[in-house]
């Protein structure tokens, strides 16, 4: 069985020649031609070379392994309920899925309160995220969850002021922070995220001081990557001045014959890439205190799809410094422009990493030690992988991470505003209506809520909040018919493991021994 796809990729704009005859184990055409223009990775690679690594067309997407995993999600079954009901009288007037509650709360003092269990992770400096900000900021905001900016805002920053190799001004921070606190009303938070170059840059001590953040995240990577950040960059100008700001610039921008290539056109954008972090025990305490003494009210942790090892340092470390929330990531999803390979071949998928997390969790639980909240990311879309997820964690997981999918409801927002404004709505639109008003089905709900503020909505943030409303709802059903009323009550029985394979992983029971006790229970009753 394969499971990945080798040389041709809509996310590399590469296809092979003989599309229905494709060596399994190489990728290559099983018929390679002296006088093919070189349509495939191997052959756009002998042209464009590092280009190749990235997925493209930069700035416009966002994307994700096209891997086909052995274990995923759609492995497990969520298991209802005739019979009972938790949180709530087991009376069908009064067990009735509106009743279900998904709000939560994290923190070491329960602080953050969330409207809903999934928070948005990490959106950074890539173009695609900063294009979208107002949708994602305010749609937060108003559906009462977390928004993470994500590392490099202020070095990325062209208008950020840099004093001895420290920040003290950056109107694209100040921008996305004010964003959501002007729409704040009590649920979710801003955090402020920091890599080894934000936090040379004294980023979330400006952050805490200068604007107000009360929760930060220090980054140990994320699910598309096992190295630093990159971007492109198409101005000279601008990869000279990130170099001199501390950045790996490549071509070097400051060598005169890379400046006379790019100028001739020979290659039209530099990489930008961040540093490696380098995890220490000391170093990482060291730095939980610096962020308490100057502010910070909550710190949170992210880690990617690492080595076991490594995962246990991160539960162990977000253990010994008592912080508030730890966020594990699975391989294969990424915002920006992790490499493509990459992004398909490393780390620990979703299913063995958030079970391996739930293993250590347990393990520091039963020896009485503290534990942070957890979250668990990695391509969770829809309203029954979330329950799934927060059933395959519990109860040590309190909420599920997203970024790809809540951007694409804020893009998909934004475009049919713009739509609407220039009266080119698509037909597939337009049967909705042509108005937010009637398109968005949001919509009156919100004017009500806030009167003529509700014109200064983006629509980018209404999609967003459409599109969470759906999960909201979705999630609250599949809780109902589980009989679970408030999301303490989900529980790992919640959920069957289809597969053998899937049941020794997780350590969820397979499906044909769910209940094995109480069935006979029953059928010995007499």
């Amino acid at each position: 069985m394969t499971f990945t796809k080798i040389n041709r990729s809509a996310a590399t704009l590469t296809k092979n020649r003989t599309e229905g005859s494709i060596s399994p184990f190489s990728g290559m055409c099983v018929t390679c031609v002296d006088g093919c223009i070189g349509m495939c990775e191997i052959g756009k690679s002998a042209y464009r070379g590092t280009e190749v690594l990235y997925p493209q067309p930069f700035g416009l997407i966002t994307a994700a392994a096209e891997k086909d995993y052995p274990v995923d999600l759609s492995h497990f079954n969520i298991m209802g309920t005739a019979a009972g009901a938790w949180g709530v009288e087991a009376d069908s007037d009064k067990a009735t899925f509106e009743k279900v509650s998904i709000e939560t709360a994290v923190g070491r003092d329960k602080g953050i309160k969330l409207r809903v269990p999934f928070i948005i992770s990490g959106m950074g400096s890539t173009n695609v995220a900063k294009q979208n900000w107002a949708g994602l900021a305010v749609g937060a905001a108003i559906s009462g969850t977390i928004l993470t900016v994500g590392e490099n805002v202020c070095g990325m920053d062209e208008e950020a002021e840099i004093r001895n190799g420290r920040v003290v001004r950056s109107p694209d921070m100040e921008m996305r922070v004010r964003t959501f606190q002007e729409w704040f009303d009590g649920y979710g938070t801003v955090v402020v995220q920091a890599n080894v170059e934000d936090t040379r840059l004294g980023v979330q001590e400006y952050a805490i001081e200068k604007l107000g953040v009360q929760a930060v995240e220090l980054k140990w990577g994320q699910g598309a990557k096992d190295i630093g950040g990159e971007v492109k960059i198409k101005s000279l100008k601008k990869a000279q001045e990130l170099k001199k700001r501390g950045y790996i610039v490549l071509p070097d921008p400051e060598d005169p014959a890379n400046i006379a290539a790019f100028e001739k056109g020979s290659f039209k954008e530099f990489e930008r890439h961040s540093r490696l972090g380098m995890v220490e025990e000391e170093s990482f305490m060291k730095r939980v205190e610096e962020l308490r003494k100057i502010g910070a009210k909550y710190i949170f942790l992210k880690t990617g799809a690492y080595r076991p090892a490594d995962l246990a340092r991160a539960v162990k470390y977000a253990s010994k410094a008592k912080i508030d929330l730890l966020t594990v990531d699975a391989a294969g999803g990424g915002t920006g422009m992790s490499p493509w390979r990459m992004m398909n071949e490393w780390g620990i998928p979703g299913v063995e990493i958030w079970s391996l997390t739930y293993q250590y969790a347990d393990h520091l639980a039963k020896k009485g030690e503290y534990l942070p909240d957890i979250v668990f990311g990695g391509g969770i879309t829809f309203e029954d992988q979330i329950f799934k997820v927060l059933a395959l964690g519990a109860p040590y997981v309190k909420a599920v991470g997203m970024a790809r999918s809540p951007l694409a409801s804020a893009m998909v927002g934004k475009t049919i505003g713009s739509r609407i404004r220039d009266g080119q709505i698509p037909v597939y639109v337009e049967r909705f209506g042509n108005s937010v008003e009637e398109i968005f089905i949001t919509a009156p709900e919100l004017k009500r809520r806030f009167g003529e503020r509700f014109n200064e909505l983006p629509p980018g943030a209404i999609g967003l909040y459409t599109y969470f409303k759906r999960l909201n709802q979705g999630l609250r059903q599949l809780m109902a018919g589980a009989r679970k009323f408030a999301l303490s009550y989900i529980s790992r029985d919640d959920i069957a493991a289809l597969t053998q394979d899937a049941a020794r992983i997780s350590g969820i029971k397979y499906i044909l021994d769910v209940d094995k006790e109480e069935v006979e229970k029953i059928l010995n009753s007499k």
